[in-house]
This record gives C-alpha cells, sequence and structure tokens, in this order.
C-alpha cells in the first residue's frame, strides 16, 4: 500500500476534483470537447464583435458592403449553419467513439449505491455476486477499465469523479452504468452532484487508482475477516462496541456484527476518510464521530454515544483504527 500513501501525498497539492484536470478516459474526451466549443464559440464571438466594430464605426464603404444581401445570407445564415454543423458532428462522433470503448464489458465491476449521506461499494463477481463490500471509496486498477453500476435506495443522487469521467444520475428503481479507467495512480475526489437532502454537501467519495497487482493485493487483504485486536485498549473497545450493540447497523466480518443498515466497518481503519469524506480518519475524529455525529453531520442515521467516558471513547476508536 506504500505506493497508495504516495500517491496520496502527490495527489495532496494538486486539486483532486476538477474537471480541468483528466485523470480518466472519460474526463478527457469531456474535457477536449469542451475546449473545442469554447475554442468555436470564442472564435465566432470574435468575429460578430469585429462586424459589429465595422458596421458601427467602419469607412462608408464597408458598412455598404455589409449592408449588401451577400453579407446578410453569408455571415447570418450559412456561417453559423456550417460552424454550429461541425461543431455537432464532431460532438457526436467523440461521443460515440466513448460508447464503443464501452461496448465490451470490463473485468472489474463494481455497484455503488447512494444513501443517505454516504456511498455504499460492493465489488462483484462476473456472476454478479458481492466479493467485498466498502464504502465511500473505490479502489480501481490503472489502465484498466472499470464498469460502475450506479443504484439508489432513497432519492435521486449523482454519482461524479470529474477527474475521471462525467457525472451520471443514480435513479430509485433502475441502474445505470458508467465506464472509469484512470490513466495513472492517484487518489481522486468524487461528490453527490443532485441535491439530496441536508447533508448534499457532505456526501463526497474518493476513487483510489493503483497498480493492477497492488489493486490485486488490496482486494485479496480486504476480503478477509477483520484482524482480532490483540492490544488490551482495542480489546476493550470491540467489548464496549458489541456491548453497545453497533452489530446492528454495522458489520465487521469475523465478528458477530452483521448489520447492513450503516457502513462496513470490516477494514475502516484503511479508509482515507469518515462521514463521506467530512473527515481525516484516525482515532481523534473517530472517538468525536461517536460520541456526537449529529453535531458533525446533522440528520445522519448515525446515533450519538454520549454516555462514554473519554477512555472509552479512546479504547473504541482503537478498536476501529486498528480493523485494517
Amino acid at each position: 500500500m506504500a505506493s497508495c500513501a504516495s500517491a496520496a501525498l502527490a495527489q495532496a497539492a494538486a486539486p483532486q476534483q476538477s474537471a480541468l484536470r483528466a485523470h480518466g478516459d472519460g474526463a478527457a474526451h469531456i474535457l477536449e470537447i469542451a475546449w473545442v466549443l469554447i475554442a468555436g464559440g470564442g472564435l465566432i464571438f470574435i468575429a460578430v464583435m469585429a462586424l459589429g466594430v465595422v458596421a458601427l464605426s467602419g469607412p462608408a464603404s464597408l458598412r455598404t458592403r455589409l449592408a449588401q444581401r451577400g453579407w446578410v445570407v453569408g455571415a447570418g445564415v450559412v456561417f453559423p449553419l456550417v460552424v454550429l454543423t461541425v461543431l455537432l458532428v464532431y460532438t457526436f462522433a467523440v461521443a460515440a467513439s466513448m460508447q464503443r470503448a464501452q461496448a465490451q464489458p470490463a473485468a472489474t465491476r463494481i455497484q455503488v449505491t447512494g444513501e443517505l449521506w454516504w456511498w455504499r461499494v460492493r465489488y462483484l463477481g462476473p456472476d454478479g455476486a458481492t466479493l467485498l463490500e466498502t464504502a465511500n471509496e473505490l479502489r480501481i486498477p490503472t489502465g484498466e477499465p472499470v464498469d460502475v453500476e450506479l443504484v439508489s435506495n432513497d432519492v435521486i443522487h449523482s454519482f461524479w469523479v470529474p477527474s475521471l469521467a462525467g457525472k451520471v444520475d443514480m435513479l430509485p428503481g433502475s441502474t445505470n452504468r458508467l465506464r472509469l479507467r484512470a490513466r495513472g495512480p492517484g487518489v481522486f475526489r468524487g461528490q453527490c452532484a443532485e441535491y439530496c437532502g441536508l447533508q448534499h454537501a457532505k456526501m463526497a467519495l474518493h476513487v483510489i487508482a493503483h497498480a493492477p497487482a497492488e489493486h490485486a493485493a488490496w482486494m485479496e487483504a480486504n476480503r478477509s475477516p477483520a484482524a482480532l485486536p490483540r492490544e488490551p485498549l482495542a480489546q476493550q473497545g470491540r467489548v464496549l462496541f458489541e456491548q453497545a450493540r453497533c452489530g446492528v447497523c454495522h458489520t465487521v466480518r469475523g465478528t458477530p456484527a452483521t448489520g447492513s443498515i450503516g457502513p462496513d466497518l470490516t477494514h475502516v481503519g484503511s479508509r482515507l476518510t469518515l462521514a463521506a469524506g467530512t473527515l481525516p480518519n484516525g482515532q481523534g475524529p473517530l472517538a468525536a464521530w461517536i460520541a456526537d455525529p449529529q453535531h458533525i453531520k446533522p440528520g445522519s442515521r448515525m446515533p450519538g454515544y454520549t454516555r462514554f467516558s473519554g477512555e472509552e471513547l479512546r479504547a473504541l476508536a482503537t478498536y476501529l483504527e486498528g480493523l485494517r
């Protein structure tokens, strides 16, 4: 995982969420279309403004010529018709090439479900069975196509990682699909792009792209159950986790916790952030989130546990941070 950490550090100094910094095939095609349309529109604007200046303050001979029928028909009808047709055909051609690139199914399939207000992430096998479930992060191999199946169980969400691809809505009762292909390693921030309620602004995610061999190793490690805590404080935290019945909402594979209401916590300690990008991961933020999530993210389904003492919160945070 060292290269993932290096990628994260490399991305820290650069914008993580920008449609102007394309690191994926889909985003590169969209950016190309945007620049061509901006350039074409800019040239048309300059030409129209130049003609306007001549028509208003140019020599009388030029103003007379501009008033002739040929200029009116040529500049007012033929020119915009030709230019706009060329831009339209170009845009359709690029879109068709993007569609052809997705004709063959990808080897890696990920189902992302929009929840209130976080992302449920399931890695699927060839038969559609769930190989691994996690939350708020996608890890994908670089240079390889990845098919993302987008669904919602509540309201309309929209999946958008602008550095990798365009945005696609997530509609209750239907499945939309998006093809991702990262050209190099990195950490790319995404965001729900459709207003979905109180905490819409705090519904972010990260896509971590790493080398195919490293991705395979990550998949193998994260399909395994959670490691048993060895540190006494972490062991105390596990006892508190079970006593508080956190397993009613959360799953920690390899333990009695099998809830499905909230995010799967089997390897929560290895994630970059907490609460869908709201907090950085770590003992302090974990303890703060457990104690009073409604202060951090009002309206979320996570209840507060103010009854825990500071030492108990530290024990719980130590246990959860150790789930890697």
